[in-house]
């Protein structure tokens, strides 16, 4: 017997892939979170990935609605989820580095696209216009990705002036876009 898949948004009311939603748990004495490993037990409540929607279902109490009772849901649900996400790519980022799937710098960058070996791109948010414009001219049919600070990058990889990174392609970086594009739908839908 194949198993359903998908889910119902509690806002859109369309049904989706389970892995293009966010799943959240009630959780006793403490209201919904986000589960979106799924390992928390329970009924699972599910949201489109996008931080709109989500305040949507924050602020139109659409969590008690679907789970038919009172519960207690936090304002600061969409800003948690988030910092949660950002968290998630930053460590897939770090997790990349610890693989060896990881090149920093514009130069090594650079040589890393001309070889072929690029995956995609990550730029610093506050990257020169400089740096931009050469990384762009030579990642021309590769996806770049503007989400961190390079204050971010650098406490996460332990490094300074880290602002331009490239993945090596592999399952790590194919992994690490994941995440990067979860967060970059939560952001822009």
């Amino acid at each position: 017997m194949k198993q359903d898949t998908t889910r119902k948004c509690i806002v859109t009311g369309e049904t989706e892939e389970r892995n293009l939603l966010l799943r959240f748990v009630e959780v006793e004495n403490t209201g919904i979170v986000p589960d979106f490993k799924k390992k928390l037990g329970g009924k699972g409540v599910y949201v489109i990935n996008a931080k709109s929607q989500l305040q949507k279902a924050v602020s139109n109490n659409l969590f008690a609605k679907a789970l038919k009772h009172k519960l207690k849901v936090d304002s600061n649900l969409a800003e948690t989820v988030e910092c949660i996400l950002r968290k998630q790519a930053l460590q897939a980022v770090s997790l990349a580095r610890k693989a060896g799937c990881l090149v920093w710098g514009l130069d090594k960058a650079l040589d890393v696209i001309k070889k072929g070996k690029a995956a995609f791109v990550l730029e610093a948010i506050d990257a020169g216009d400089d740096g931009k414009k050469k990384m762009a001219s030579h990642a021309k049919d590769m996806e770049i990705y503007n989400l961190f600070s390079s204050k971010e990058l650098d406490e996460e990889l332990n490094k300074e002036n880290i602002v331009h990174l490239v993945f090596i392609k592999s399952n790590i970086s194919d992994m690490v876009r994941d995440a990067f594009i979860r967060l970059t739908s939560y952001l822009n839908n």
